[in-house]
């Protein structure tokens, strides 16, 4: 019989938006909508669980979970819903930055409390396109991924460590992985209970245990800290866009670089990562005036 657990939240709260940050492209077998409710397919300390989360009536959200981690996810759910988050405590010092905080009030900061399910979606994602890193998952979760507990049909949950280093150098290729990131996905898995540790750390300590993985730079730690600890400061640095999004929101200027982002983020410190969210959801974004970055396939190779 699945679980169930209610949260209400607060003040206003965007379900679908919090989440949405786990989700890894349109057709991620590990996260789903449907009928207004979020699915979500994870690997907890307890093993393998789906959650359903749909809103109730007066903002409420209901969780029910299948599966042997059922009862640690419906202990995390507040946390993973947002509730450890404090948008009371940011300050818009930008008129582009008011107007989505204004719009966006019950946008929130989740904290899933797992770091390697964001973590190798992240490394996938590293200096290729978004199309190309969600194939990657797409096609490593159903080759190499469980089904999920309970209803959800076609849903997956994400190899444990073992699994993910016993995956074929061949299956890499395949899924357009090249040697690079596949290798730092195995050295992060060698490590995972060290890496679990980064949840309960404090920001500096906990990308400095993320970054000592070789293969895992800054941008990869900031995009893995903003979903398992949610931490309002992770600042994603070293970006193809981001720098070029918050300079047009910000100052109006094209060109930006991750030194002149940090210039103009500084009246946001320790809520960078919020600032930063909220100037994406703001659609507030620079023309574009180059092609976009071509799709390779070296699984063609």
């Amino acid at each position: 019989m699945p679980a169930t657990r209610t949260w209400e939240p607060p003040g206003p709260y965007d379900l679908r938006g919090s989440l949405g940050v786990l989700r890894r492209g349109p057709r991620d077998p590990a996260y789903r909508v449907a009928d207004g409710a979020v699915w979500r397919a994870s690997r907890t300390p307890q093993g393998p669980v789906t959650l359903r989360l749909a809103p109730r009536a007066g903002g409420a959200v209901e969780a029910t979970a299948w599966g042997p981690g059922a009862e640690w996810a419906l202990d995390g759910l507040p946390a993973l819903l947002g509730a450890d988050d404090t948008p009371q405590a940011f300050v818009a010092h930008h008129p582009v930055v008011r107007q989505a905080q204004h719009r966006h009030p019950g946008l929130r900061l989740i904290r899933t409390g797992l770091v390697l399910e964001s973590l190798i979606p992240a490394v996938l994602e590293q200096k290729v396109t978004a199309v190309e890193a969600y194939r990657a998952w797409r096609l490593l979760l159903d080759r190499y991924g469980e089904p999920a507990p309970g209803p959800a049909e076609g849903m997956r949950v994400m190899p444990d460590p073992h699994t993910w280093r016993h995956v074929p150098s061949w299956e890499w290729h395949r899924a357009g992985v090249d040697a690079r990131r596949s290798s730092a996905v195995l050295r992060a898995c060698r490590v995972a209970e060290r890496l679990e540790q980064a949840t309960t750390m404090e920001l500096p300590a906990a990308v400095r245990r993320l970054t000592a993985v070789d293969g895992v730079g800054p941008w990869t730690a900031a995009e893995t800290l903003q979903r398992s600890n949610g931490h309002p400061d992770a600042v994603t640095v070293g970006d193809l866009h981001l720098p070029g999004t918050v300079g047009w929101a910000l100052a109006g200027r094209r060109g930006v670089d991750d030194a002149g982002m940090l210039e103009l983020l500084a009246p946001y410190g320790g809520q960078r990562h919020r600032a930063t969210r909220l100037i994406l959801v703001s659609g507030h974004t620079p023309p574009r005036r180059a092609p976009r970055f071509p799709v390779g396939d070296i699984a063609r190779l």
